[in-house]
């Protein structure tokens, strides 16, 4: 295939990335106002609730089956590489730049997570549909992408909330604890609070009129009553574990309407007989598919203007490290996808993945995307970083134009040859 035309394909779908986000930003402008803050929270909302879920679900269900399973089993594992090697490049760049304490986490949760769901949702169903792209028929190709790209998505959102937010709570709260211990006053009350350990409730427990222990007690009752009074302090000690264990991993972020409507997705399309009754033009309750595919359609234009709007804080926010935007774009847009390659290619030689132009065209592009948007909700959570981050993603999401047009370009040259 020509180069022109592995280009052209490739820059499309961002140059439709960028009219959307443009338009998004402009609607978000104060003499525009229609995505100010309070109607920003809300379509965001919708689309985490409503829209992305259905999208998800819908592709999954649609494409998805038992035989298929297999093939996308190196998909987790791809994704896991490019956390694991984005969070080396992140501390790197932490030991080049030195930012300040509270901040070294953002630094690695934005090299480490990229966009794995918005993106790549909008890019690659494009690529699909341009005359250059070597993936065969379009329509083929776009239910096959829709289901990649929907996969993708579930997937960097599991390991968002279960190791970037982590890696961001553990830096914050480093931080609040080194400020307290050189008596400097901790500037967010809510921070410190949101971070505190939970009460401990393997303490001695007083009885009702506040007299006598656990421990007296135990030496004036019968022994089963110590006994029972031991296996109720053993549960206890359980609940408490396992509520600070959901506290710190965040499980209601793990388990997401996202996440929710994958699983969805899978056990529709393995179980022949649900397949059956809702995939399909004959199907009895085809409508269902139909409505849920219909909704997800609202989220690609709905998630691209959300985008729009929150980089227009970065035009307004000065005073921002430049060394570690500097690093995090290096790291993100040149090491982070020859790495990729690395592993993909190497993958392929290993006969770890299945030879498939589109699903090796996926996961390598999973590591030129930009940093995850999530990354922004995740410091608003902790009330420290929102500044930087703003700038972060202004900057490496101004040059995902450019980078991700010559990288889309050279993964298709890539994968052309092996058609």
């Amino acid at each position: 295939m020509e180069l022109l035309n592995l280009f052209v394909a490739a820059s499309m779908p961002v140059l439709k990335v960028l009219l959307l986000t443009a338009l998004g930003s402009f609607l978000a402008l104060d003499s525009i106002d229609l995505l100010g803050d309070q109607a920003r929270n809300n379509l965001n909302k919708i689309v985490f609730y409503v829209f992305s879920p259905a999208l998800i679900g819908g592709n999954l269900a649609n494409t998805i089956t038992y035989e298929s399973m297999i093939k996308l089993w190196f998909m987790p594992v791809n994704v896991l590489f490019a956390f694991i090697v984005g969070s080396g490049l992140g501390c790197l760049v932490n030991l080049l730049t030195k930012p300040p304490p509270h901040l070294r986490g953002l630094v690695i949760g934005c090299c480490a997570a990229g966009n794995l769901g918005n993106i790549l949702i909008i890019i690659i169903p494009a690529v699909c549909k341009e005359k250059g792209a070597p993936f065969g028929a379009a329509d083929v190709c776009n239910t096959y992408a829709m289901a990649y790209a929907s996969l993708s998505m579930a997937i960097g959102a599991i390991y968002l909330w279960v190791y970037a937010y982590n890696v961001v709570r553990i830096s914050v709260e480093a931080s609040l604890k080194t400020k307290q211990q050189n008596g400097s006053p901790v500037g967010n009350s809510s921070v410190a609070s949101s971070i505190a350990e939970p009460v401990s409730l393997s303490e001695p427990l007083i009885s009702q009129n506040g007299a006598v222990t656990s421990e007296q007690n135990a030496e004036a009752l019968p022994l089963t009553n110590f006994e029972k009074k031991t296996q109720l302090a053993i549960t206890d000690k359980i609940k408490n574990y396992l509520v600070e264990i959901s506290q710190k991993f965040n499980l209601k972020k793990l388990f997401a309407p996202s996440t929710n409507a994958a699983i969805a997705g899978f056990v529709v399309g393995v179980i022949p007989w649900l397949r059956k009754l809702m995939i399909g033009d004959t199907a009895p309750l085809r409508v269902i598919e139909d409505s849920t595919i219909l909704l997800g359609e609202g989220a690609i234009p709905a998630l691209s203007m959300i985008i729009g709007a929150n980089l227009l804080k970065g035009l307004r926010t000065t005073g921002t490290q430049k060394s570690m935007v500097f690093g995090i774009v290096v790291a993100r847009y040149i090491a982070l996808p020859l790495a990729g390659i690395v592993i993909v290619k190497g993958s392929m030689r290993l006969n770890l993945v299945q030879a498939d132009p589109l699903y090796e065209f996926v996961l390598l592009i999973q590591y030129a995307v930009p940093p995850a948007m999530n990354m922004g909700t995740i410091t608003q959570m902790f009330g420290t970083g929102e500044t930087e981050c703003s700038v972060i993603m202004l900057w490496t999401y101004a040059l995902a134009s450019v980078s991700l047009t010559l990288w889309c370009t050279f993964f298709l040259w890539l994968v052309a040859p092996s058609i």
